[in-house]
């Protein structure tokens, strides 16, 4: 029953999403019609930006931040254990750590190139970029700190969402002194802010699963049933419809 809602609820979110870029259409046409005065449809374009965006993080927030795993006792045939287990625990922690300084760092560098101009917010250097990563990791084991972290990311994704709108609506061009555009060779910059948020899914579920309740303590995890690989299927699926409108409509 669950499971059947929570799908319900993913194919309702996707359908808005499908309607809301004609319907934007349509507040555009009026603003521009209007384009001296200020008019609700004005507003409803201009708010209209974030709309997908907080969307996104509603369904992240309820779907895939609160995971709940199988917790039967382990079987010895079917559990992960040793170094292999050290290998994924440090790999996942430390790229998502990673992950989550990078996201954080884009919010500063759009604030000082955007609206503190003549002051350009450094990217830490190798050892501060060290320490935050290890820092974070520390915190990441804790699943309160886990669920604050995501909540900030989510936060983090609707202000990105809404400088580029911002971009969008005053035609703002940038050029590669944005740190978002670095390590990527795309021109949608929705896109590029879409696939930082499903790195940090992917990674976040992993680290999830990973640390679930004793896993850590017992340092044996059991491989994880068809069950749980549902919601990684529904990040693919959900994400996959957000990729297709940020590339169709934006």
């Amino acid at each position: 029953m669950i499971i059947k809602n929570n799908s319900s609820s993913l194919i309702i979110t996707l359908s808005f999403l499908l309607v809301i870029p004609f319907v934007q259409k349509q507040w555009f046409n009026l603003y521009l019609f209007n384009n001296n005065v200020v008019s609700i449809y004005s507003i409803l374009y201009f708010l209209s930006g974030i709309i997908c965006p907080i969307l996104i993080c509603l369904n992240s927030l309820n779907y895939f931040t609160y995971y709940k795993f199988n917790n039967n006792s382990i079987s010895s045939k079917k559990i992960i254990k040793g170094k292999t287990l050290l290998f994924l625990v440090a790999i996942n922690l430390l790229s998502l750590s990673y992950l989550i300084v990078d996201y954080f760092y884009l919010v500063f560098d759009f604030i000082s190139n955007l609206f503190l101009e003549g002051i350009k917010f450094q990217q830490p250097g190798i050892f501060q970029l060290n320490f935050l990563i290890f820092f974070i990791a520390i915190f990441l084991i804790f699943r309160k700190f886990r669920i604050l972290f995501k909540k900030l990311i989510l936060v983090n994704f609707i202000l990105i969402s809404i400088f580029i709108w911002y971009l969008q609506i005053n035609n703002i061009n940038i050029d590669d002194q944005f740190h978002i555009y670095k390590y990527y060779p795309l021109n949608n910059i929705n896109l590029i802010n879409v696939f930082n948020l499903i790195a940090i899914e992917i990674f976040y579920f992993i680290w999830s699963f990973l640390s679930y309740k004793s896993n850590l303590s017992d340092w044996a995890i059991s491989m994880p049933i068809k069950g749980e690989m549902v919601n990684f299927l529904k990040i693919f699926i959900f994400y996959f419809f957000i990729i297709i409108f940020y590339s169709v409509f934006s």
